[in-house]
């Protein structure tokens, strides 16, 4: 499987195999439920579709890593849009209904990756990539979102290893110079994200890289 495909079918298989109440649980987005991180997900799987479909002949402005801008300050759940996730989460009522809409979107989504020109030119964001450097940008934001799924609950099924390597490569050309060898690409991803902080020997490791980090993508 390509690396957006396998990483999309692999969240979207954890969000299924969850019981009822692991939705009413902590995620790795600050302020957010794992039912408001479904939602969310819900939510950039219509992204996906709107962009697929949305076509233009403007030469591109953004690839893979410059798709991402980077934020001053981590999230910290206050934010509009924010509250009305939670919100839209809170009116699905059961945690199934969520499950089945993520599963219905975000099957479209997938399908329609797969049938794209990767070469095809897309519009978002008032920004043009091609549908490859596009989809290589969601395998990112999968895989950060299948570690903040997972973060609080231990017997979830993990990221995919392929989806946590090709992340880790395209955070590291974001930040401009690679994470230590000593780092796994789980936790470049975690500490290079803001995630969770660095040890000590983290730090010590990072170097000069610190002073760049967390690298907020929104």
């Amino acid at each position: 499987m390509d690396p957006f495909s396998l990483s999309w079918t692999a969240l979207r298989t954890a969000v299924a195999e969850l019981p009822d109440e692991d939705f009413a649980r902590p995620c790795g987005c600050t302020g957010w439920l794992v039912r408001d991180l479904v939602c969310h997900l819900i939510i950039d799987a219509q992204d996906v579709l709107i962009t697929l479909v949305t076509p233009t002949e403007k030469e591109p402005t953004r690839d893979a890593a410059t798709y991402w801008d980077i934020a001053e300050t981590p999230p910290t759940g206050d934010h509009p849009l924010d509250a009305l996730i939670v919100r839209l989460a809170a009116a699905y009522g059961e945690p199934r209904l969520l499950e089945l809409h993520l599963d219905d979107v975000g099957s479209a989504a997938g399908r329609a990756a797969a049938l794209a020109d990767p070469d095809l030119r897309v519009s978002t964001r008032d920004e043009v990539l091609t549908v490859s450097d596009y989809l290589t940008a969601y395998v990112l934001e999968w895989t950060l979102h299948h570690l903040d799924l997972v973060a609080y609950l231990p017997d979830a099924a993990q990221p995919p290893e392929a989806g946590l390597t090709r992340s880790r490569e395209l955070l590291e050309i974001i930040a401009g110079t690679p994470f230590p060898a000593s780092f796994s690409d789980r936790d470049a991803l975690l500490v290079g994200t803001g995630r969770r902080a660095p040890t000590d020997e983290e730090t010590a490791a990072l170097g000069e890289l610190t002073g760049k980090l967390p690298l907020v993508l929104g």
